[in-house]
């Protein structure tokens, strides 16, 4: 039986024929002129002016990247996905395919357990991670370029000076955290669909199911990453229309099924080990249902972000290329699909308090791969005027997008999200220090700043943010700060509480109510909150105030001096410059 084929002119042919039998015509896309070297080089180009930028950020991780450490640790200590040893089971992380990453690379001696040349592997190893997913997005990107036009080079090596240009892009890839996976992932998914169109394969078991195996790879990196399961049916049903209906839905469903299968199985033992059918950090951070106005209210923010003037132009060179004939607009939209998925994903979530637009990670590398493929792609099918028009789009967008973000990033770099060492320093030393002074044994304590605190402290950890306490992030969710602070008090009984900032306010742990509660301060900050311990836990009272004078010295100490050096292995216990002796 003859191959099925689709639809409109300018648009590769799809066929349930094997790629061999019917190897794309010349029309369809142009013979690579790049040699395999050009592409190297603007690859290595590319991921070397990624790293100079992530590197002005110093040793900086983001401390709830110190979270999913924790827990790497306690996986590969033997005691399963727990904060510390001894605490229950809870799904205090959203991100298991990065936790994944990390318990190997712990396992390997790669992270964890020594300083490089006087760098933490804590922090060496996640940013080695965030360069090599750096490079395969570049790699990426020259894979997809090679299939559409001659200066696939050009198409790289643009997009690694958009990329390494781009602060929020590049902090959130050094930050710790799961988002060079995620970005990495999806610019892998639509050249594999790129591929797949340019070759006449679409429709085939092999992309389908490639396609759904990295979508399942992009679900377990962060929940939102469930959208691209939703790129290969649409790239089916936007330019397969002429197929016949029985082979899209053959490939659609082998495709949804290599995604839905394993996704299927992983909630189910989520349920069965944790209890819940989401993260617990999803109940705790309480999103809602969306609706226009927090999308546009997001996405908008995001496109100012990266400067209106370059996003107008880049839509401008994209919907050029998706319509005019001889362009390949169904590769293109293999592309163009997977952007606009995650960007709607980003567009529903709640903002996040991080900042720097961090749910936005995978958008980048998509929209920039999007724009250069059909800025190189217009100039080498136009004359000289439309290449150089192109060419000073390029140049225009690239001019104004950095100029729209670099103040930003100027007051980023100068202060960036809460840093790992920062809560190492100011609440997993000083509270270590709060026992030992007062010669406390057993003792917890309650706070919401939990990475850095959960790497060093000796003390049992409660999470007053929630993320791996479920009753309060049943509480939180439910927008129950009685029942938040009832818990805490009644049946948890801290030693020791840390409320500062939107945590005293969203809890109610402010001095009226710690006092009422049998609470003494230790530490006390304008908004009054601040560090406090029961009474009925000191034994020596008398040591209460030395040990205020030394926190109104160590506390403030910390924050000037303590965001970027805190050791060079972090264990529990840890003592640092906050055991030095308070003056006499």
């Amino acid at each position: 039986m003859s191959g099925t084929t689709t639809s409109a002119p300018g648009i590769p042919e799809q066929t349930t024929r094997p790629a061999a039998a019917h190897a794309p015509k010349d029309a369809d896309r142009p013979s690579p002129g790049s040699r395999w070297w050009a592409d190297g080089i603007a690859v290595a180009a590319g991921g070397a002016l990624i790293a100079a930028h992530g590197s002005l950020l110093g040793r900086w991780v983001v401390d709830d990247a110190a979270i999913t450490f924790a827990y790497a640790r306690s996986i590969d200590e033997g005691f399963g996905p727990v904060q510390q040893p001894g605490a229950a089971p809870v799904e205090g992380y959203s991100n298991p395919a990065w936790l994944a990453l990390l318990v190997v690379g712990r396992r390997l001696g790669l992270f964890d357990h020594r300083a490089v040349a006087g760098v933490p592997d804590l922090v060496l190893y996640p940013k080695a991670l965030g360069l090599l997913c750096a490079l395969g997005i570049l790699v990426a990107t020259a894979c997809a370029a090679r299939r559409l036009v001659v200066r696939s080079w050009l198409v790289t090596g643009a997009a690694g000076l958009l990329l390494g240009a781009n602060v929020s892009f590049v902090a959130w890839m050094f930050s710790g955290l799961e988002n060079p996976l995620y970005a990495c992932v999806a610019t892998v998914l639509a050249a594999v669909l790129v591929r797949a169109v340019t070759t006449r394969n679409l429709l085939g078991t092999g992309p389908a199911v490639t396609s759904g195996l990295l979508a399942l790879v992009a679900a377990l990196t962060r929940p939102d990453g469930a959208v691209l399961a939703g790129v290969y049916p649409l790239l089916l049903l936007v330019t397969a229309r002429r197929a016949r209906l029985g082979a899209r839905a053959r490939a659609a469903a082998i495709g949804v099924a290599a995604f839905a299968v394993p996704y299927a199985l992983f909630i189910g033992w989520r349920y069965a080990v944790f209890g819940r059918l989401v993260p617990n950090t999803a109940v705790a951070k309480a999103q809602e249902l969306p609706d226009a106005a927090l999308f546009t209210g997001t996405t908008g923010e995001l496109l100012s972000f990266a400067g209106w003037p370059a996003v107008l132009v880049a839509a401008a060179l994209i919907g050029i290329a998706l319509t005019r004939r001889g362009m390949p607009r169904a590769a293109l939209g293999a592309v163009v699909l997977p952007l606009a998925l995650t960007l709607c994903a980003f567009g529903i979530l709640e903002p996040d308090w991080m900042g720097m637009y961090r749910f936005a990670t995978p958008v980048w590398p998509l929209g920039v791969l999007a724009l250069t493929l059909a800025a190189v792609g217009l100039a080498e099918r136009g004359g000289a005027r439309p290449r150089a028009a192109v060419a000073l789009a390029l140049s225009g967008t690239l001019l104004l997008s950095w100029s729209a973000q670099r103040e930003r990033a100027a007051e980023f770099r100068a202060e960036p999200t809460l840093p790992m060492c920062l809560i190492v320093n100011r609440d997993g030393v000083v509270f270590n220090e709060y026992a030992d002074r007062l010669g406390i044994k057993n003792a917890s304590v309650l706070l919401p700043s939990l990475g850095g605190t959960l790497l060093t402290s000796d003390l049992k950890v409660y999470d007053l943010a929630g993320l791996t306490e479920p009753r309060i992030a049943d509480a939180l969710a439910a927008k129950d700060a009685e029942g938040l602070r009832t818990y805490a008090f009644d049946e948890l009984r801290p030693t020791f509480v840390h409320a500062v900032g939107v945590w005293a306010r969203k809890s109610g742990m402010k001095a009226p109510r710690l006092t009422a509660e049998g609470y003494l301060p230790l530490y006390r900050t304008a908004d009054g909150g601040g560090d406090w311990v029961r009474a009925d836990a000191v034994e020596h009272p008398e040591r209460l105030k030395r040990l205020r004078a030394w926190a109104d010295r160590v506390v403030p100490a910390a924050f000037e001096s303590g965001r970027d050096q805190c050791g060079d292995v972090l264990r529990p216990g840890q003592r640092g410059p906050a055991s030095a002796p308070e003056p006499r």
